[in-house]
């Protein structure tokens, strides 16, 4: 025996097809208007930067040379890194490590003892380089002036 449909599914199934056969009209008028298409998203941007809904004009084509286009930086070892003097502000031996005061702009930068001289102490005046460290810019290469 097969079991009745109640009162509320054939309802709820009725509204279900008519929202399916609104959906389908919907479509289809927006099939026959022409609008949203693709061609109406397009936007294009002209040489002066601004966002236009026209092509660009392809007779107005600005050829570029090829050498004029830069693919990569240039090389660290390209770049020579600036020898920079300052004075021992402080130094401790025993834990390997100081800070030297750069004397052009009172700038202080941390050194550990393996890139510095053995001789080294608190007020030598020294020549160094900076290098990227993990907390920051560091002295290396460190020479102290005679």
């Amino acid at each position: 025996m097969p079991m009745a449909e109640s009162f509320n599914k054939r309802e709820l199934q009725k509204k279900r097809e008519q929202k399916k056969q609104e959906k389908q009209k919907r479509k289809e008028e927006r099939k026959a208007s022409g609008r949203d298409s693709f061609d109406d998203m397009i936007a294009y941007v002209d040489e002066n930067g601004v966002i236009t809904n026209t092509p660009p004009d392809p007779t107005n084509k600005l050829e570029v040379g090829i050498e004029s286009i830069a693919i990569s930086t240039p090389k660290k070892e390209d770049v020579e890194d600036p020898v920079l003097e300052g004075r021992v502000d402080y130094f401790n031996p025993d834990k390997g490590f100081g800070f030297i005061k750069q004397t052009d702009n009172m700038n202080k930068y941390f050194f550990h003892i393996s890139s510095a001289p053995t001789l080294i102490a608190e007020g030598n005046m020294v020549t160094f380089e900076l290098e990227r460290g993990p907390k920051g810019m560091n002295a290396v290469r460190i020479a102290v002036k005679k």
